[in-house]
């Protein structure tokens, strides 16, 4: 299970431009729009919504991945932003999320979807690796820490 197969460098964003949870996860969103494995991007975005509704996705250390398990997809996708100021995702810590990872998974593939969310979920627990996430000055940088940790 590797994170770095899910992500690209056209799915970063390192300076997010919208202040609030929901306008964040439209524009983490549009960088997801062009990927093949979106099959219903409306669809993608409603289920990221609904699943929204559910409970915060906000998991404390300036941490938020909204996602949803949706038959918009056609494989697992992941987008990355980054806010300098962070977006309130009612995170339990009540600190503002920093470091965002948008996902869609198949719903067919739920044990899929439980393994990369535990899986990232670990990774983001030590603080070196989202101190890298922080200080990266690009997307490619980014892509490097994310793989460098998986190895």
């Amino acid at each position: 299970m590797r994170i770095s197969d899910h992500i690209s460098e056209k799915m970063i964003c390192l300076t997010l431009e919208n202040i609030t949870k929901d306008d964040v996860i439209r524009e983490l969103a549009e960088l997801l729009k062009e990927s093949e494995d979106v099959t219903d991007f409306d669809m993608f975005l409603k289920d990221v919504f609904e699943r929204e509704k559910l409970g915060a996705t906000g998991i404390g250390n300036e941490i938020a991945i909204p996602h949803a398990r949706t038959n918009a997809v056609d494989n697992i996708i992941i987008a990355f932003g980054r806010s300098s100021q962070g977006i309130d995702f009612n995170s339990p810590d009540n600190k503002p999320a920093k470091l965002v990872f948008l996902m869609g998974t198949p719903k067919k593939d739920i044990n899929k979807y439980l393994q990369v969310l535990a899986y990232l979920t670990r990774l983001l627990k030590k603080e070196s690796f989202r101190h890298q996430l922080l200080e990266a000055q690009n997307a490619g940088e980014i892509m490097n820490v994310i793989r460098e940790i998986e190895n």
